[in-house]
């Protein structure tokens, strides 16, 4: 039976993401999965996708970390608490800081391996750090503090969903 990703449990209301939204046709709809310890995501960049020819937009790598740790941070939530990701009441999460090192350039030839380790869980923030591995070299390394989106604003969606 194949595992299912972080994101394949958020629900419709919550998947219009453009890195990680199931329901975002244009989208990357990335899909995060535990590896032990450890997160992962992988991801196969575009021609064009590119900043120079040979190598990935930085823009991009940011964004693949932005949406692999926000997905971590709700694993390692349901996780923490010994809880399916299926079960109520759910746990999302929104970047409320994202700090990018760019190492080396990244090649767009080939499959990315965004792997994230949760560093802290403190309340409702979680931090996580997120390495970008190409060709088996880390090429962007990244730190993400993760904030769980409030009830509060997934009811407020919720209401607006319903209306439209």
């Amino acid at each position: 039976m194949a595992v299912k990703a972080f994101q394949d449990y958020y629900p419709d209301h919550l998947s219009h993401c453009y890195g990680c939204g199931k329901l975002n046709e244009h989208g990357y709809q990335i899909k995060t999965v535990w590896d032990g310890d450890e997160t992962l995501t992988t991801f196969t960049p575009k021609h064009y996708h590119t900043a120079v020819p040979g190598f990935v937009y930085g823009g991009l790598l940011a964004s693949l970390i932005d949406c692999h740790a926000t997905g971590s941070a709700a694993g390692a939530m349901y996780r923490k608490e010994n809880r399916e990701m299926n079960t109520e009441p759910s746990f999302r999460f929104l970047t409320g800081s994202l700090n990018v090192k760019y190492l080396k350039p990244t090649p767009i030839d080939c499959t990315l391996q965004i792997r994230g380790r949760i560093k802290e869980i403190d309340g409702k923030k979680v931090t996580i750090d997120v390495d970008v591995i190409a060709n088996g070299v880390i090429t962007v390394k990244g730190e993400v503090v993760a904030v769980q989106v409030p009830d509060k604003y997934i009811e407020d969606i919720m209401k607006s969903v319903a209306q439209k």
